[in-house]
């Protein structure tokens, strides 16, 4: 699909550019720049250390899972050639070619099976030359990057190494606010740096913490996350894996955002098994519909709105899913697969665990009709990863 074809055409005062404010957490000096998956056997309660007078649930929880926790050392060789574009200004003098010069950067990450599978973001080792880890032990392993998803920001490095420990994943859909949130990770170089919070909020969206759309309902926590901590684990009280830390708002203290753990699970099984990740969308942008956006789009739009709930269709783009299946701007998504649907974050989830090769049944109230269109996702395009 060309760059023509992305012609949408939105309801206007609903639509906004937004400043970015969040930052990615992996940390590099001041030059730099920065087989199926067997996920632990949760059917065994977790045992955790035996505590002693001075312990707690913490400190259990980080001896439990702190061994797997890595730094994830990466290099890259950045080119200083002069661009073709300056050489005309040279003069006819032309320079030597340039080797480059090599910059590191460091991460975080967990290691996730015996097999020696490493979990971090995409953007640690985006574009990395060579890719180490570290282990608490002193143990410095090579490392392979199997794959990498942009687009949700998740990566799976290969260690190979006897007697790794790995740790315990949990289950992020049973995370609720309020809950304990623990954090290991090697913020500005400080290795197994624990930091403790809750669960601030679930379900948190992209735009709303102002980085490129992730398609994932981030975990928010007020435990301390910083640069370098990209990729390590958030732990619950148990000890267990319920999120990836990935990103923090700049300038701000206490809100940290992380990759649920099934999410992070899901990608990764798909990037051992074939190295890439099936995006399936539709090609809409969407809000949940409230009362308030009702009331303002029946009143400053020539497109009217019945619905009381649902998820109010703002665009569709051109040549999309969406479009060939006849879902138009102002329409009311109510149901997908015969589930309701009030919340975006829920019907992007359903959109991807659909899959590319069967159709979306969606229930759609267009003014005060009810339709039943079928939409067959495509491969999310390129140039909107």
């Amino acid at each position: 699909m060309n760059k023509a074809q992305w012609h949408w055409h939105p309801i206007p005062f609903l639509l906004s550019v937004l400043l970015s404010v969040g930052l990615w957490v992996c940390y590099t000096p001041p030059i730099a720049l920065a087989a199926p998956l067997n996920w632990g056997d949760r059917s065994q309660p977790m045992q955790l250390a035996q505590a002693d007078p001075g312990s707690n649930f913490v400190t259990a929880a980080v001896e439990a899972a702190g061994p797997a926790v890595v730094q994830v050392n990466v290099s890259k060789t950045l080119s200083t050639d002069v661009p073709d574009f300056l050489r005309p200004f040279l003069g006819g003098v032309q320079p030597t070619p340039s080797t480059g010069r090599v910059v590191q950067g460091i991460g975080s990450g967990f290691v996730i099976d015996a097999d020696g599978r490493v979990l971090t973001n995409a953007h640690v080792v985006a574009e990395a030359d060579t890719v180490s880890v570290s282990f608490p032990d002193g143990r410095i392993l090579e490392g392979e990057v199997l794959g990498t998803d942009r687009v949700t920001d998740v990566a799976v490095i290969q260690v190979r190494g006897d007697n790794l420990p790995h740790v315990t994943i949990g289950d992020s859909d049973r995370v609720t606010r309020g809950q304990w949130a623990i954090a290991i990770g090697n913020p500005l170089g400080l290795q197994e740096t624990v930091t403790v919070g809750v669960i601030s909020a679930t379900e948190r969206n992209s735009t709303a913490i102002g980085i490129p759309d992730k398609r994932i309902g981030f975990i928010q926590t007020d435990a301390a996350i910083n640069p370098g901590n990209s990729g390590g684990p958030l732990l619950n009280q148990a000890g267990e894996v319920i999120g990836m830390n990935t990103a923090i708002i700049g300038g701000t203290q206490g809100l940290g955002f992380a990759i649920p753990i099934n999410a992070a699970k899901r990608i990764a099984e798909q990037l051992i098994a074939t190295g890439s990740v099936e995006h399936p969308y539709i090609g809409i942008q969407m809000v949940p519909l409230t009362a308030s956006i009702k009331q303002q789009i029946n009143a400053a739009s020539n497109v009217q709105v019945d619905a009381e709930q649902g998820i109010l269709v703002l665009q569709v783009a051109r040549n999309s899913p969406a479009a060939k299946a006849g879902l138009r701007e102002g329409d009311v998504i109510q149901a997908v697969n015969g589930r309701t649907v009030t919340d975006a974050n829920l019907l992007q989830r359903l959109v991807e665990e659909n899959g590319l090769n069967k159709k979306l049944e969606l229930n759609v109230l267009r003014r005060q009709r009810t339709l039943n269109l079928a939409v067959q996702p495509d491969q999310l395009p390129a140039q909107v990863q």
